[in-house]
């Protein structure tokens, strides 16, 4: 549950109005694609943590009986909230962290982890979170960029990443992080994932990202 001296707002405007600028661009280059996939037969009471403007939403299958999205960004939040007016599903669009979810223990089917483990300040803490949230057996979706395999893309994320260039640009974005390891350690079991590149828009370099689904 939301600790009492957790923030649940992390103002950043000037990186929430450059994304609602930029995100149709994303969606049209294969992003929306990239949710439909992450998303086909999710079933029951969906968490979906940095559900930043509500990409996803329109992407959830009728067999999700609530989506509970959390996200800290007020400005992102009320574009979420809009959409989640337009949704044929019931989403409710909640105030918190990822590292601090306003959810039970154990009372989710499934979680979504949409490009945001990249930000997340405590990433082990985000996902400790999400399986305390998920019931036993219960999975969880995540559609993460994650360090490259190969030279020089590594090194040059790694480089971009540590020097604070890319995080200060894209909203505390770390794109050198394992993701795909951190979510092992996490005690989740990796059922599936695919590995993709791709760039958001015509001037991002391509990066790779997963979309894969994990148990508790």
């Amino acid at each position: 549950m939301t600790d009492a001296n957790s923030p649940t707002d992390l103002p950043h405007p000037r990186f929430a109005r450059m994304y609602l600028r930029n995100s149709e661009t994303g969606e049209r280059r294969g992003a929306a694609e990239h949710r439909r996939l992450l998303l086909a037969g999710l079933r029951g009471t969906v968490v979906e943590v940095g559900a930043g403007s509500g990409p996803n939403f329109s992407h959830y299958p009728a067999t999700v009986t609530e989506v509970i999205a959390v996200e800290p960004e007020p400005t992102l939040r009320a574009a979420a909230e809009t959409a989640a007016a337009d949704a044929a599903i019931p989403i409710r669009v909640m105030p918190g962290v990822a590292e601090a979810l306003p959810v039970e223990d154990a009372g989710i089917d499934a979680a979504v982890a949409s490009l945001v483990l990249c930000s997340v300040p405590d990433q082990q803490r985000a996902l400790a979170e999400l399986r305390r949230v998920l019931r036993p057996g219960g999975e969880l979706r995540f559609y993460e960029h994650v360090i490259p395999t190969s030279q020089p893309r590594r090194a040059l994320l790694q480089i971009a990443d540590h020097s604070g260039i890319w995080p200060w640009i894209a909203g505390g974005c770390h794109p050198a992080r394992d993701t795909l390891a951190a979510i092992q350690h996490a005690g989740f079991e990796i059922q599936s994932y695919q590995r993709i590149m791709f760039a958001g828009s015509p001037l991002e370099p391509k990066i790779p990202f997963v979309i894969g689904t994990a148990l508790t």
